[in-house]
């Protein structure tokens, strides 16, 4: 079997992501670090960049650990497993024990990463600890909406708990709901018979926060930089497409605090919103893995979260510098979307748009020495796109008729 030669320890990416798996290719690869990456679909966007050493199939929905460790006996060295999303994470935990021998890794523990991955738990957890949060519940029946529902106000906040489950079913997995009957109607389509497939939450206009870190073996942050979304994609809900580092000290010291108390270890990302009601940041995800925003993050020496834990699982220490305040990271397609859409809803000026791109600092796919990661980016978005169309088609029939005012079953017969 061939033994891939190599001057320093590997990493292997577990999955690569639209552009998370890139970013770690590109900033080890610059280190001369050997990079690896494992997906189950030869389309992703880190399999074409420069920086990739060589590229395996792997599925961790259905393959078995054995598959891991003949990837990892063959690259030699004992590399590195990071992992990019949460079901990602939650197999790395659930299998620490038998791949160990054959790989580095930092994780949390199986049942902390399960509780974190899973927002409802996660929201339980924080507020045992103190940590301020957005009230939430995970709805079990229509009138479990309805008792939510007042006790707050339109619109609410939709975020799917399965997450696979959610975007088959409903055609997404984040949803902005502005009426009662909408709520009900989304519920419905959501249901198949399992378990709860979202969780409804209250909606908080506010700034949207964000804190990348690394904490070691003791739960000590060895590496921890804040940065606040500019914009998202989509727009009013989903991932930063266009973010800016800002120091904030309050949301530190919240993190560092949680995160010793729970007792956790590895990279972690995390969602805080400023309720300005009462000016508290309050916590909306915790993701127990790196983010694909985590490129945004970096101090002045060029650290971020992928080379922290890189140098921490090799033995070298981890001398973080004071981050780059203002620095500026965008994803094209994303923002151009998100941008778009924006502008068309009249939430975004046009000369404000134009302002906003000032000073970006790094662009998520494009890049001078790796260009070709941009056009596999475009034939992913394409194919993306003609998926998300078909979602829509599937669902939209649904909601068609589950948005019409109840009929009685003589008025149905017609």
């Amino acid at each position: 079997m061939t033994r891939f030669a190599q001057e320093k320890p590997a990493v292997v990416i577990l999955r690569s992501g639209h552009h998370g798996g890139l970013g770690i290719a590109r900033t080890l690869g610059r280190w001369g670090v050997p990079v690896y990456c494992m997906d189950r679909d030869i389309w992703e966007t880190g399999w074409s960049s420069r920086y990739c050493r060589a590229r395996f199939l792997f599925d961790f929905e259905a393959d078995s650990p054995d598959r891991l460790l003949e990837i990892g006996r063959r690259i030699g060295g004992r590399p590195l497993l990071i992992p990019t999303t949460d079901d990602g994470a939650i197999w790395l935990a659930d299998n620490a024990g038998a791949i160990e021998n054959e790989f580095r890794f930092m994780q949390a523990g199986a049942i902390l990463t399960r509780t974190l991955c899973d927002k409802a738990t996660m929201q339980e957890l924080a507020g045992e600890y103190g940590v301020p949060v957005v009230k939430s519940r995970v709805p079990r029946c229509r009138e479990d909406l309805r008792q939510f529902a007042s006790e707050s106000s339109f619109p609410v906040m939709v975020k799917a708990i399965d997450v696979e489950g959610m975007r088959r079913l409903a055609g997404g997995t984040k949803f902005v709901v502005h009426t009662m009957h909408e709520l009900l109607a989304l519920y419905e389509r959501a249901q198949d018979g399992g378990r709860p497939k979202f969780l409804v939450q209250e909606f908080i206009e506010g700034e949207d926060w964000m804190f990348d870190g690394y904490f070691d073996r003791d739960s000590h942050c060895q590496f921890g930089i804040t940065g606040r979304k500019i914009r998202r994609f989509p727009s009013k809900t989903g991932v930063t497409s266009l973010g800016v580092c800002s120091a904030n000290s309050a949301i530190r010291e919240i993190t560092a605090a949680f995160m010793k108390a729970i007792g956790y270890r590895g990279i972690v990302d995390i969602g805080y919103r400023l309720d300005r009601r009462d000016g508290q940041y309050k916590i909306l995800d915790v993701n127990p893995r790196i983010g694909c925003t985590f490129r945004l993050f970096c101090d002045a020496s060029g650290l971020d979260v992928a080379r922290a834990v890189y140098m921490d699982l090799t033995g070298q220490q981890v001398s973080a510098e004071p981050a780059i305040e203002g620095r500026k990271w965008i994803v094209e397609d994303f923002d151009l979307l998100s941008s778009l859409r924006s502008v068309w809803d009249r939430s975004l000026a046009p000369t404000e748009w134009v302002h906003s791109f000032r000073g970006i600092n790094e662009t998520a796919c494009f890049a001078s020495d790796d260009p070709l990661p941009l056009l596999f980016a475009a034939v992913s978005d394409c194919v993306e796109f003609f998926k998300w169309l078909r979602r829509k088609a599937g669902v939209r029939t649904d909601y068609a008729v589950l948005r019409q005012p109840e009929l009685s079953a003589s008025e149905r017969r017609r």
